[in-house]
């Protein structure tokens, strides 16, 4: 209602003068012998097209037309112009460096670049404010055309081309169109504490499965499997558990894990930890001496929980149920594909990093079309290790058993007991040093390995020296390189091995190792094709060699993505014929066309063993909202069969349920049927709640919404809920609308990442009442509920109109509204009057300030000195005339118009 009132007063203002109930009196002409009072004294507004010039210009209407004060012009237009009244002078040039200005009164001659014409006697005359010009001959100086419109009080400028003041507006105003994206300090806003207790009710996720098969290979069998997956809080401490069993449905692995994970830290007292567990748990990697596994034992570590273990190299882990595969993004570009192998885990292990910014997207699909997405940011450069931080790790552990082995060990996969510990220490802001010992068991034999390395980073390039002895024979010595060189970023290893040296990382009979990698994104009219390039060169103890070099090229088409590799490896004997090289070829894709989704690759060898090997695709589409279908068909050249695959999955409210036939080209044909379903607690209504989603691996929150009416944040009895109001979860999460009761449920969030759950304001029903906060941000834990209540409140609406010192109206600026708390609340932007509007503030006391980007464009300060309260006595708040003070300089040139 507001701004329509305004908005009105404005268009009658309009209307008034055009009709000429609002009269601007007139100067009339003077006689001959002219001389400047009062009466004759003029003030115009500069227009140039769509703009206005400066402050004010004054003038007078003489009897030969009109003048204008030439200081007040050199200051509108900013002109590099300095007038000297003693020397009776002006010097500069005018809107272009190449138009010099020159302007002797005392000779009367004015100089434009080469040519000079005489001033005449009414081009300039004297009067009490200094130089008046006459509009006609200003318009020749400065090569415009002006028109004084007295009866408006305009003095209107066009030009043939565009002047610098109307570029530097433009530029001013797509500035001012850039909404950069706002990164949330989730610290400064209110926090969602959730102590850890003795004792939660965890949540479980089942996955049961059963088939018949009839394969005309290995005969017919009957198979039935399960895995149950358990995460909750015993004795202040997360767990989570695994519980699978094999073909026959016998339980076959026990995983179990305790643990505390906090991204901040301070675990352990004076250990000041960001994570230990014990039970099932992984190892860090080290450059050159053991790989990270998994198995039975113990770990702590103070790293931040998103550094890699190695300088240029990470791994991906995580929980894989039976059915389910993984695909690996970097940076948008897919990397890695697993499907599920029977011990539910995913595994990527040496994921190459990149210098800059690594942006990781692990995805996993699930057999009833569920999919799950965990990114990951790793940076890579300067600020790897802060100066003078210490990061620590220690494990120990029986790599290859889980805590409990129920069907025995595969001696294969058992690696035996290892353990270690490693520091790292930040010297200064490009410089870093680290060291480890860790002992393990490889090829029967125990092993010591003590490693050293220096990190460095020198301009957009960051280097590493390692070097490490294994205590029971030889040494190795590794140099490494990641760099940024243009658009190009590049990754150089080189490693050599003396006296035997042997590691999980380099095979024995290695003596030296180079590699070479390069990622590049080529341009292609508006498309980016993401390149890259790596060789490698492994020369052997007993003369041998390999060279391998491969290429991948990453594409888009619409919302396909795929990946072309080349693979070329050509091996040197030492004695005797060389083996052929080979040159495979692989293709993959993953995107949607329309609704269906497609994932597929095929495997071709080029060169050496050469022809076709295998290719499968797969095609997922929704059928309706809780309803897919899937087909899959494939080829192995190996096992000279085809097979085809259909399958539909049906959600219902407590469970999933998918069933699938598969049939090959050589009669065998198979049948499956699959379950999964998800119990946890249910803080609401008690007890035990069923879902179709899986609630033990991710983080959930439980919300109440309700209306604050004593504005205090916290639910008191007689407070009403509110029903039907949406929930967001972070930029993108949403979860279903609240109930009769005010509550609701969100799923699927992040385990560890902050995320801010607030209420979505375009969900009220009544515009005038409005979420008292942001929200509230919370740290998930996997299979926990978080409980939260969301406070409403009335609101009222703030107005003013946005001036700088002296009266300037400024317009298109945009301004903040900043709580007690100094958290933005509401933004908006002043109109063409200066004018400004908050709509639909909740109740409170709050202050104003300018956006650091309108303010660097106008050049003020950001802070305002106004203040204004809303309540129910006052649901609306007039603050009048805001004033903004200039930016301060620290040094500047006076105005040269200003000069003596």
């Amino acid at each position: 209602m507001k701004r329509f009132l305004h908005k009105a007063a404005k268009a009658l203002t309009a209307l008034a003068v055009a009709t000429g109930f609002i009269m601007i009196p007139v100067a009339s002409a003077r006689a001959a012998g002219w001389q400047a009072n009062e009466d004759d004294a003029l003030l115009f507004d500069v227009r140039v097209g769509q703009w206005r010039v400066g402050d004010g210009v004054r003038g007078y209407q003489t009897d030969s037309g009109v003048c204008v004060d030439l200081a007040d012009i050199i200051i509108a237009f900013d002109l590099p112009v300095r007038l000297d009244k003693k020397s009776r002078r002006a010097t500069g040039w005018l809107f272009e460096e190449s138009r010099t200005f020159t302007l002797d009164r005392e000779s009367s001659i004015v100089q434009i670049v080469n040519k000079s014409q005489a001033v005449g006697s009414t081009d300039i005359r004297d009067v009490p404010e200094g130089w008046c010009v006459d509009t006609r001959a200003l318009a020749s100086w400065l090569n415009v055309d002006i028109n004084a419109d007295l009866a408006n009080a305009l003095l209107i400028l066009k030009a043939d081309r565009k002047l610098p003041f109307e570029l530097a507006e433009e530029r001013k105003a797509r500035a001012s169109k850039v909404r950069p994206i706002k990164e949330f300090d989730l610290s400064s806003l209110p926090q969602a504490r959730d102590p850890y207790k003795m004792l939660r009710v965890p949540s479980v996720d089942v996955v049961a499965s059963v088939g018949v098969v009839r394969d005309k290979r290995t005969g017919s069998r009957f198979d039935a499997r399960y895995e149950i997956y358990a995460s909750g809080e015993l004795a202040g401490a997360s767990f989570d558990a695994r519980l699978s069993s094999n073909d026959r449905g016998v339980p076959k692995d026990l995983r179990l894990r305790a643990y505390r994970t906090d991204p901040d830290g301070g675990l352990l007292g004076p250990l000041n930890a960001t994570h230990f567990a014990l039970g099932d748990v992984p190892t860090n990697a080290t450059p050159l001496g053991i790989q990270t596994t998994a198995g039975r034992g113990a770990f702590i570590t103070n790293r931040p929980l998103n550094r890699p273990a190695s300088f240029d190299r990470t791994v991906f882990r995580g929980e894989l149920p039976d059915g389910w595969d993984a695909e690996l993004y970097r940076n948008d570009q897919l990397i890695g594909y697993v499907q599920s192998r029977g011990d539910g885990r995913y595994e990527f292990l040496d994921v190459q990093l990149l210098y800059g910014q690594n942006r990781f997207e692990v995805v996993l699909y699930g057999p009833q079309g569920q999919i799950r997405r965990d990114v990951k940011m790793i940076p890579v450069g300067l600020d790897s290790i802060p100066p003078r931080e210490t990061y620590y790790w220690a494990a120990v552990q029986d790599a290859g058993r889980d805590l409990v082995n129920l069907g025995g060990v595969d001696p294969s996969d058992y690696l035996g007991l290892r353990g270690g510990f490693g520091v790292e220490r930040g010297i200064d802001p490009k410089t870093s040093v680290a060291a480890s010992l860790f002992t393990s068991m490889l090829r029967g034999q125990r092993q010591y390995y003590l490693e050293g390395s220096v990190r460095r980073a020198i301009g957009p390039t960051l280097v590493e020296l390692a070097t490490a002895a294994n205590l029971v024979g030889g040494y190795a010595v590794r140099g490494q390189v990641l760099a940024q060189v243009g658009q190009t970023l590049l990754s150089g290893e080189s490693a050599s091995l003396f006296g035997g040296y042997q590691s999980e990382r380099y095979d024995r009979d290695l003596r030296r190792f180079n590699s070479l990698s390069l990622d590049h994104s080529l341009r292609l009219g508006r498309q980016y094709l993401p390149v890259r390039a790596e060789l490698r060169y492994i020369d052997r103890i007993d003369g041998g060699s390999r060279l391998e070099a491969g290429t991948k090229l990453s594409f888009n088409i619409k919302q396909l993505n795929f990946n072309a590799e080349l693979d070329w490896v050509q091996d040197r004997n030492p004695s005797g014929p060389s083996p052929d090289a080979r040159l495979d070829a692989s293709l993959r894709l993953s995107g949607r066309v329309g609704g269906l989704r497609l994932r597929g690759e095929a495997v071709f060898g080029l060169a050496g063993d050469s022809g076709f090997r295998e290719s499968k695709v797969t095609g997922e589409w929704r059928a309706g909202e809780k309803s897919d279908w899937k087909v899959e068909a494939g080829y192995s050249v190996p096992d000279s069969r085809g097979r085809v695959v259909l399958g539909h999955t049906r959600r219902f409210r407590y469970f999933a349920l998918t069933g699938q036939i598969e049939a090959a080209s050589d009669g065998s044909v198979a049948a499956g049927l699959n379950l999964a379903f998800s119990l946890g607690p249910n803080p609401h209504g008690g007890g035990i709640r069923v879902a179709s989603d899986k609630l033990a691996s991710a983080g959930q929150a439980f919300a109440t919404v309700f209306q604050d009416d004593n504005a205090d944040g916290i639910r008191q009895p007689g407070e009403a809920v509110q029903k039907a109001v949406e929930l967001t979860a972070g930029t993108a999460g949403r979860g279903a609308p609240t109930d009769d009761q005010g509550r609701t449920i969100l799923d699927g969030l992040l385990p560890y990442e902050p995320v801010l759950i607030g209420i979505d304001a375009s969900s009220l029903p009544d515009p005038f009442v409005q979420p008292a906060t942001s929200g509230v941000v919370v740290t998930p834990r996997p299979g926990v509920p978080v409980v939260i209540e969301l406070p409403l409140v009335s609101a009222g609406e703030i107005s003013g109109t946005l001036q700088r010192d002296g009266g300037k109206v400024l317009s298109g600026v945009d301004l903040e509204l900043l709580d007690k708390a100094g958290r933005v609340v509401k933004t908006t932007r002043s109109e063409f009057d200066g004018f400004f509007l908050f709509e639909f503030v909740p109740y409170g006391t709050y202050k104003l300030r300018v956006s650091a980007l309108s303010a660097n464009i106008v050049g003020v300060e950001t802070s305002l000195p106004s203040l204004a309260e809303l309540g129910k006595s006052k649901g609306s708040v007039d603050l009048g005339i805001v004033s903004a003070k200039p930016a301060q300089r620290i040094a500047g040139v006076a105005n040269p118009a200003q000069a003596p």
